[in-house]
């Protein structure tokens, strides 16, 4: 139902049958599992996260729901599951000065004309240029980036297309990787498929620390953050920053609001009908 219906991404398809086989090694059949049966898992999982017992209450939640929705059985016991509350955390920053030192030494380095520096100028080009999820980039087909065409169209998240822009930057970028990339049918192979996420992530911090920025402060995810704070400060509209990062729900995207909410304020002020001039001050109302 999740793949055919909901249109989950096999990273999610994986996490769900994860935690499911928890709970059925805990409880045993989990079709057959009854409320009092359920409500033996809070004590289980005292001792973990709050946002891993969400996810692990949330699948079965699903699980359930599907199970009643479909007649397989008779009433749904999944409300007695615990709902930790979650707080979700600001996104880890990294400034434009940090971001373009970064490019910088990336961009250095490929002039060398060696291949796996050019690899890695154009997956950091593309990380942050355009805001692709490190699933998403390194799975990356290998004609994706088209020469003169200055979108690609992406399938994200729940098999959604979305258009995203790609900067002459990283057409530069890509472009020379290719003159080096071995053949095949991504853009950035790896052993026996495309680059591993886990490969990207170790790239992206040996990056860091070259120019002097502590590693555990860099991820693929962070410099995607990066991406969507930078262009907030320069004036784009949360609907914009949704479309560019495929966000399904713009509560998702509202998080940089608090990241920049100093330019917000400012953007009020400067901005907003009540910000106009007073005509016996001559103050800004705003002010």
């Amino acid at each position: 139902m999740l793949a055919a219906e909901a249109g989950a991404s096999r990273n999610t398809l994986m996490a769900y049958r994860g935690d499911l086989a928890a709970a059925a090694a805990a409880l045993g059949r989990l079709g057959d599992a009854d409320a009092e049966a359920l409500k033996s898992l809070g004590g289980q999982w005292q001792d973990l996260a709050a946002s891993t017992v969400a996810r692990r209450a949330s699948a079965l939640r699903r699980f359930y729901g599907f199970l009643y929705e479909d007649g397989l059985r008779a009433d749904d016991p999944s409300d007695v599951l615990p709902r930790p509350k979650i707080k979700r955390p600001l996104p880890r920053l990294l400034s434009a000065e940090e971001v373009e030192g970064m490019l910088v030494d990336a961009a250095d380095r490929a002039a060398s004309g060696e291949r796996l520096p050019r690899r890695d100028h154009a997956l950091l080009e593309l990380l942050y240029g355009s805001g692709l999820r490190a699933s998403e980039l390194v799975a990356l087909p290998r004609r994706a980036v088209r020469p003169g065409e200055p979108f690609l169209i992406l399938k994200g998240k729940g098999e959604k297309e979305r258009l995203v822009p790609i900067s002459t930057a990283a057409h530069r970028a890509v472009a020379a990787w290719l003159e080096e990339a071995p053949e095949g049918a991504w853009l950035f192979p790896g052993e026996k498929a495309h680059l591993s996420r886990v490969r990207l992530f170790q790239i992206v911090r040996a990056m860091a620390a070259r120019v002097g920025i502590a590693p555990e402060r860099v991820s693929p995810h962070v410099l995607r953050h990066a991406f969507a704070t930078h262009l907030l400060e320069g004036g784009a509209d949360l609907r914009t920053l949704q479309a560019l990062l495929g966000h399904a729900d713009i509560a998702t995207t509202q998080i940089y609001t608090h990241v920049d909410s100093r330019r917000l304020v400012e953007l009020v002020n400067k901005r907003h009908p009540l910000a106009r001039q007073d005509l016996k001050t001559g103050n800004a109302l705003g002010d």
